[in-house]
């Protein structure tokens, strides 16, 4: 079955969205410097989308990774959002500076997704993707109406990957989300292989612990952790999931670092160790902009942590006392 076909490159991996100009427009030498230096560091998952900058960071990732043999890494796409042809975009668009010249079309139907796929080979240059993810099919994108957009994706995008998935053209397929709900439900409905769940499972979001961890455990289903930062606050940042965090998330935020300081270790080491730590996780893909960033990324999954770390942050009330640390 597809869930033996994964390939644990490691538990480091790199996030996309930043190469597709999100919040920040980068220079394109820069963003292949930070893609080189991934591989460099020996990162061999890399995750993008067509929403990325309308495909901006697809191009990005698929002109360093072409140039390598094609079994020598996992990659990960999306699919929901049909990419077409403008003659102008804005200059920002759904946070995304400077992308490419395409608008976006919600499209979760069978052979929209077919379509999706297709384009995006084009987009990376490459012969195969190895999962494929049904992205952003939940409240916080499409609003009150996401139930009836995700009927249309069981019953279309899913039937369609899970095809691809039986022929060998993917290795897995599930749900890219910043929520949890719409990843148990599609265990109740269909056979998914992978989430990939951004956010919810970190040092200060443990949203995703009582019930969708467990249930992937059981059911074999892989978890990957976009947003282990929480987009910022876990790296020295303000912003908490992509919103200005609250006075009481920053307490705790420092809180944590503070516990971190006294036995020598990085905040940022704690953040990327902790979420690897728990057995359904097979990656954790923070996502860096530049070479800098990206060395930094490997050097804090590499940093000794001692156990002291952990005990004191449960003992200080600062994570659960049955949390899975390293």
């Amino acid at each position: 079955m597809s869930k033996q076909r994964f390939k644990a490159h490691g538990p480091l991996g790199m996030g996309g969205a930043p190469l597709g100009n999100l919040f920040t427009a980068i220079p394109d030498d820069l963003a292949r410097g930070a893609i080189e230096a991934a591989w460099d560091a020996g990162i061999r998952h890399f995750d993008t989308a067509p929403h990325y900058g309308a495909g901006l960071s697809e191009h990005r990732i698929g002109a360093v990774l072409r140039h390598h043999p094609r079994d020598s890494y996992t990659l990960s796409t999306k699919v929901g959002r049909l990419l077409e042809p403008a003659a102008s975009v804005p200059d920002i668009d759904d946070n995304f500076q400077q992308g490419l010249s395409f608008s976006r079309k919600l499209d979760y139907s069978y052979d929209g997704t077919l379509r999706s796929i297709e384009h995006s080979l084009h987009r990376l240059g490459l012969p195969r993707i190895d999962i494929v993810y049904i992205h952003d099919c939940g409240e916080d994108w499409l609003g009150a109406t996401w139930r009836e957009h995700f009927a249309v994706a069981m019953n279309g995008a899913a039937k369609a990957l899970i095809r691809l998935r039986e022929e060998g053209v993917i290795g897995g397929w599930g749900l890219g989300n910043n929520v949890v709900e719409p990843c148990l439900m599609a265990m109740e409905q269909s056979d998914p292989d992978f989430f990939l769940v951004a956010g919810r499972y970190t040092l200060l979001d443990h949203t995703a612990v009582p019930d969708l961890l467990p249930k992937c455990m059981e059911r074999g289903v892989k978890v990957v952790i976009g947003g282990p930062y929480n987009s910022g606050l876990l790296a020295g940042g303000t912003t908490f999931n992509y919103e200005a965090a609250s006075a009481d998330m920053v307490a705790k935020a420092r809180a944590m670092g503070a516990v971190c300081a006294r036995h020598g270790v990085d905040l940022k080491a704690a953040a990327l160790q902790f979420v690897a730590a728990h057995p359904a996780v097979a990656a954790v893909i923070p996502g860096p902009r530049t070479a800098e960033e990206t060395r930094q990324n490997a050097a804090m999954m590499a940093q000794p942590i001692p156990a002291a770390v952990w005990a004191d942050l449960k003992a200080e009330g600062l994570l659960p006392a049955d949390a899975v640390t390293p």
